[in-house]
């Protein structure tokens, strides 16, 4: 081989080892910046999904928030109902035991106009009388009490009504 050639293949591996070595840093420059870009990109999907998670934790306490809150109030609405309840069964047994000792008596109303019903009551008091007002009959006591007991069922049912729309009222809120 001549010096020429070998000259030429010298510097033709040179050129070879120069172009590899320039080959391997362009890789390395672009790994570089394709990895600075994956990490920052990296950092940006975990900060989203931080904020995201801030989101979702601050929304489920505004729910706890509002769930405690109608709780509380549908507890207070129940205290009040229940109160109206033995209210109101405490008032139907005294009126019972009032009607029981003869203390109360129930009377009702006649139409002293109605001539077929066959009671003979004036529609005016006699003069010395002592009632004044309408004519009144005198209810049999077990006849009262069952007409308190139906008056104290109807209560109970009208203050379970009560109770039932302002459940349904405080849900809709």
């Amino acid at each position: 081989m001549s010096p020429a050639v070998l000259r030429l293949a010298a510097v033709l591996f040179l050129a070879g080892l120069l172009i590899a070595g320039g080959g391997a840093s362009a890789w390395t420059v672009q790994d570089w910046r394709y990895g600075r870009q994956l990490a920052e990109q990296a950092r940006l999907h975990g900060e989203a999904l931080n904020q995201l998670n801030l989101a979702v934790a601050a929304q489920r306490r505004a729910e706890q928030d509002k769930r405690l809150a109608l709780e509380q109030q549908l507890q207070a609405s129940d205290q009040t109902h229940h109160r109206a309840l033995t209210d109101a069964q405490r008032d139907q047994s005294r009126l019972r035991d009032r009607l029981a000792t003869a203390d109360l008596r129930l009377s009702v109303l006649i139409d002293a106009a109605d001539t077929a019903s066959g009671c003979a009551v004036p529609a005016t008091p006699a003069a010395g009388g002592l009632v004044h007002g309408a004519p009144r009959a005198r209810l049999d006591p077990a006849h009262a009490q069952r007409i308190i007991g139906i008056t104290d069922d109807g209560d109970q049912g009208l203050i379970a009504l009560q109770a039932c729309q302002a459940y349904v009222r405080e849900l809709r809120r």
